[in-house]
């Protein structure tokens, strides 16, 4: 199947006349990208957009609050900001993301959960989002995820077990965070209990605040991802590569804010900044994993 369609294609596809998608172009109503000069349009946004006319006029629908909850991203925050997409910031963790977004209180929602059964991430099923039928999830970035240490690693800490060692100090997430998921998974994969770990007393609420803490010496170590390790000069160790998705409900893909943030991250400066932060993998950014 086409990635991309030409005008001649996407006007078959449609059923439309070539006049009719240059004025729909004009007009910015359909998505299309211009790559020298010549239209292309992906075909997983004109799926998404046919879609989206066939359910009807939304026009009466409430209004969706421009704002992005979810998980805290490194990436995703520096392009929220860069890209002038308006958005505001309400990231407390990907299982908060869920609900506000259930609740139509977000436009969208940044998630990495793992699903402990299937070992897949960001299943709506597991999310208890499977009676979403306009929900849509579209692939931000595959990140490293691993352990946080100090500069240098004093603690010689080599795998996941050695946080079981007598004084060793854990910063740890709330338990709805993607990060919080995952190490549970990952310590029963280790078979170490989570009892044996020397937790801080209170969860780290984002990446930033998780590797503060191990900078700050307030703990030892902690899992997050690698580029939240680099940010503040510590040593990372890679145990997991997870998918980060962004979850919204179909008509809100179409909206400015959200397209003005996927435009923005096609743009070269987009790509040095994700290898300049470093852990990500953004082969697969804005292709749609899941269109209810």
């Amino acid at each position: 199947m086409q990635t991309y369609l030409t005008t001649n294609e996407v006007a078959d596809y449609l059923r439309l006349k070539e006049r009719k998608v240059y004025d729909l172009v004009r007009q910015q109503a359909i998505p299309c990208v211009r790559v020298t000069g010549k239209l292309l349009f992906p075909r997983h946004s004109i799926d998404l957009w046919l879609m989206n006319h066939l359910e009807g006029d939304q026009s009466t629908a409430r209004p969706v609050p421009m704002v992005l909850a979810g998980s805290q991203d490194p990436l995703l925050e520096w392009a929220v900001r860069e890209s002038g997409s308006q958005l505001a910031l309400l990231c407390q963790g990907s299982g908060d993301g869920v609900r506000r977004l259930l609740e139509g209180r977000v436009m969208l929602a940044g998630l990495h959960l793992l699903d402990a059964a299937s070992g897949e991430y960001n299943r709506p099923e597991a999310l208890g989002m499977g009676g979403m039928r306009d929900l849509v999830m579209v692939r931000w970035a595959i990140r490293r995820q691993g352990l946080l240490l100090a500069s240098d690693n004093p603690l010689g800490i080599r795998r996941l077990a050695d946080l079981a060692r007598p004084g060793v100090r854990v910063a740890h997430r709330q338990p709805d965070a993607g990060a919080g998921r995952l190490l549970t998974w990952l310590l029963d994969r280790e078979g170490v209990e989570a009892s044996q770990l020397r937790f801080s007393e209170h969860p780290s609420l984002s990446e930033d605040d998780l590797a503060l803490a191990v900078r700050q010496g307030e703990a030892d170590a902690g899992l997050g991802v690698e580029a939240a390790a680099k940010r503040q000069g510590l040593t990372f160790l890679p145990l997991q590569q997870e998918h980060f998705d962004l979850a919204m409900r179909r008509r809100s893909y179409f909206e400015p804010p959200i397209q003005r943030l996927l435009a923005f991250a096609q743009e070269p400066r987009f790509v040095e900044r994700a290898e300049a932060l470093g852990g990500y993998d953004i082969g697969e950014l804005g292709r749609v994993v899941h269109n209810a």
